[in-house]
């Protein structure tokens, strides 16, 4: 009788380390995968969404404008008529962001004392 509960200890203890590592694998699911997903998704909408004439900044960090876009590639104008092709992939969804949000404190009015 003492070696049925004894194996019935046993059992429930690999029971309860499967169900901790069940929820290790949820908890790296949502706090890991997911976002990385989300922030894939993003980046390629973010791509797809590019225009010419838009402010770029690639993740080598060039700011520049497109000019063009392939299939695969946008040139970009860097300054002075300097012009360079990149992948589509290397343009960076934050920096890109950043570039084009306009600083405070920089607007200038119209309406300025002489």
């Amino acid at each position: 009788m003492a070696t049925v509960a004894i194996l019935l200890q046993a059992g429930s203890g690999g029971m309860s380390s499967l169900i901790m590592m069940g929820l290790i694998v949820v908890v790296f699911y949502f706090f890991m995968i997911r976002p990385q997903m989300k922030k894939q998704k993003e980046h390629k909408k973010y791509i797809e969404d590019l225009k010419v004439n838009d402010k770029v900044v690639t993740t080598a960090g060039i700011h520049g404008r497109i000019v063009e876009i392939g299939e695969s590639t946008f040139i970009v104008d860097v300054g002075s008529g300097t012009r360079i092709k990149f992948d589509k992939a290397a343009v960076s969804l934050d920096a890109s962001k950043l570039a084009n949000t306009p600083k405070q404190g920089t607007a200038t009015t119209t309406d300025e004392k002489k």
